[in-house]
Formats: C-alpha cells, structure tokens, sequence
C-alpha cells in the first residue's frame, strides 16, 4: 500500500512539470465560452501527458488538445537586443458542463 502511495506523488510531480502555469491573455479568456483552458506547458510535453495530467489535477474530462508552439519576440532594452525564449501553450476543451477556475491555486 506504501509503493501506491509513492507512485501517486511521482505522478503528481511529473504532472506539476508538465503543466507550468495556466496562460491567462485575452483571447485564452474569450475560449471559456466553449469550455476551453489555457495552459504554458513543458516544451516536451505530448498530447496524452497534458491530458492525463489536467484530468488528474484538477479533476475534469477533457475532450481535447491543441498544442503550439509560441515563438519568442525580439526585444531591444537600451539599445541592446535580445530575444524572448520560446514556449509550448496547450489549449485544452472540457466535457460540458466542465470547469477549472484557474484563478485559485492548486
């Protein structure tokens, strides 16, 4: 019963990596009316992963997920240049009825 329990934090760690933080703009907020969420997620991360780990941590169905890649800008800053990193965004769509409230933590 121990090993289950240990299994269930690592999976919880690697679930916290996967998933970074949620990616609140204005366009990410206009897909809440059709149940979708916006997260920042590991560069790494596959489909299935980011699906297994929003079902786990927060408890809902996910129908679906799209992922992109968002490229960084170029950002000049006392005349020196320099470049934003990239990183991975995943929009994922609810089941109906189906909520997260990414404004409280987890």
């Amino acid at each position: 019963m121990a090993k289950a329990k240990t299994e269930q934090k690592q999976a919880a760690e690697w679930m916290y990596e996967i998933i970074r933080a949620p990616h609140i703009t204005e366009k990410a907020t206009l897909g809440s009316q059709y149940s979708q969420v916006t997260f920042r997620v590991s560069n790494d991360a596959t489909k299935p992963q980011i699906k297994e780990a929003v079902e786990v941590l927060f408890g809902v169905k996910v129908r679906g997920v799209n992922t992109l890649i968002q490229k960084g800008k170029n950002k000049r800053f006392r005349g020196l240049t320099g470049r934003r990193s990239d990183f991975k965004k995943a929009v994922v769509t609810l089941e109906e009825g189906q909520t997260i409230d990414t404004g409280t933590g987890i």
